[in-house]
């Protein structure tokens, strides 16, 4: 059957006319017309971008036009994240049945209608965290990852948006740190052994390449003056990297994957490593030689130095907190008081973080978080010498991955402990301690694969943020008065 010459008229005046709405395309121009990062394939970036374009206007068609017993995505959306007395207001009252799964109805109630809104923005949705869908799971009487932002969120959790993202690794970015007293410098480590260090400033840009290790990067840590970057690995080395000059210039070799490391913060010459040999190591930065060492009974999976440097805290594999004095002047190691975990499950502990003065504690604080979700505040005791005493811990989901967690640095300030960390729903999640219920304050959305990894830059400003896929995100965060 032959088609007429009218259809072929039209079917080619179609395609012109989809040609020209693909060419006039401002958002398609801006995404093409981006300039290129260097040493970049023109053609991979070219086709890349293309579908990333592609991909983003096809999921906004498809939201468009979902559809649900009548009622469009964002009516689903704002029915999911009703008040909690919507179900008391509505008239009459419908019985709850396997046939009316996913349906809601509407009623003459005045609360009724803001659910029947059936627009939907671009911007709103990926700006407003505390609106977006989600659902709710029972993970824990004290929190759960996916509990909604309470909708009148605290005025310093205001984030303006994503200040630049660096999407080159191609691999799981495994760790993620801004340098010492530094408001640009950043670098992170990733799974595939390569630590890349960048700067966040007005032009966004990779400054070096570090490669050498040959497999994950588990931790690394700036020198004071942010010259040198020392990284551990699962290779079993650790590797002293000058910045400035992108190059390698000592290798401690291991008989045990290296798990953690700390520049010591008075003396920069000692370096703190754990490892999975149960121990941690204390070295010469200069010569590389071993000055001391502790024994415990697990893997030592993370630490974390006191502003002294007279203290070392650690967490081993089994979510055992350890308080190890440290001499500053000749490095060595000596007694230690140990905090065993009230989980009846061992985990090993991925993050400890020290910080110098907490208004809840009046003194200074320190920081776990477990990879079975367990995240725990202590307060060091200044008369006994870092004696650990729990204020209070928050339960939240189980992590598949060694995801982190870290101190709001300004906003622990203000009236409560706030916390953040990622998950493996590839969101940031920021928690106050204080609050027996309702402790999840607001959320910020934009990775696609768990986020792993968490920093802050020292002006307080900016947030940065690692996902499984490789991709780094920095966060700005909006003036407060």
């Amino acid at each position: 059957m032959k088609s007429s010459p009218e259809n072929d008229d039209s079917k080619l005046e179609n395609c012109d006319k989809k040609k020209e709405d693909l060419i006039l395309d401002p958002e398609f121009f801006s995404c093409m017309l981006q300039p290129l990062p260097s040493n970049s394939n023109p053609n991979y970036i070219g086709i890349r971008r293309l579908l990333l374009h592609r991909k983003a206007q096809s999921s906004v068609l498809r939201r468009k036009d979902w559809r649900c017993n009548g009622k469009g995505y964002v009516a689903f959306r704002n029915y999911i994240n009703r008040p909690r007395n919507w179900e008391s207001s509505q008239i009459p009252s419908y019985p709850s049945t396997p046939g009316q799964s996913g349906q809601w109805i509407p009623s003459p109630s005045p609360i009724s209608h803001m659910f029947e809104v059936d627009s939907w923005s671009t911007s709103r949705d990926l700006r407003s965290g505390s609106r977006a869908l989600s659902f709710r799971t029972s993970v824990s009487s004290n929190a759960s990852d996916t509990e909604i932002p309470r909708r009148k969120g605290e005025p310093a959790y205001s984030f303006v948006g994503m200040h630049c993202i660096f999407d080159q690794c191609k691999a799981m970015v495994t760790v993620i740190k801004f340098g010492h007293m530094s408001s640009d410098l950043l670098a992170y480590g990733a799974s595939d052994g390569s630590l890349t260090v960048c700067t966040v400033s007005t032009s966004p840009a990779v400054l070096k390449q570090l490669t050498g290790h040959t497999k994950d990067v588990t931790d690394f840590d700036f020198s004071a003056n942010n010259q040198y970057i020392t990284s551990s690995s699962i290779d079993k080395t650790v590797r002293v990297w000058d910045i400035l000059k992108g190059l390698c210039m000592r290798v401690i070799y291991g008989i045990s994957p290296q798990l953690c490391i700390r520049f010591h913060p008075v003396n920069n010459n000692f370096l703190s490593v754990g490892n999975a040999n149960n121990e941690i190591m204390v070295f010469n930065f200069s010569t590389g030689r071993t000055i001391s060492k502790a024994t415990f009974d697990s893997e030592v999976t993370a630490m974390d130095h006191d502003h002294t440097g007279q203290l070392i805290f650690c967490g081993d594999a089994k979510g055992c907190v350890y308080t190890v004095s440290m001499d500053s002047h000749t490095g060595a190691l000596s007694r230690f008081h140990r905090n065993r975990s009230s989980s009846k499950h061992n985990s090993p502990v991925t993050t400890v973080q020290y910080r110098t003065f907490s208004l809840l504690s009046r003194g200074p604080v320190l920081l776990t978080f477990s990879q079975d979700g367990s995240l725990s505040f202590f307060s060091i005791s200044l008369e006994i010498q870092g004696y650990l005493t729990l204020r209070c811990a928050l339960k939240l989901a189980p992590r598949l991955h060694s995801i982190r967690a870290s101190f709001c640095p300004l906003l622990s300030l203000e009236k409560g402990e706030f916390i953040v960390a990622g998950s493996e729903d590839a969101n940031v999640y920021f928690y106050d301690l204080t609050r027996p219920k309702h402790t999840c304050v607001n959320k910020l959305q934009g990775h696609g694969y768990p986020v792993i990894g968490i920093a802050w830059n020292h002006g307080e400003n900016l947030l940065a943020s690692s996902d499984f896929g490789g991709t780094v995100i920095v966060w700005k965060r909006a003036k407060t008065s």
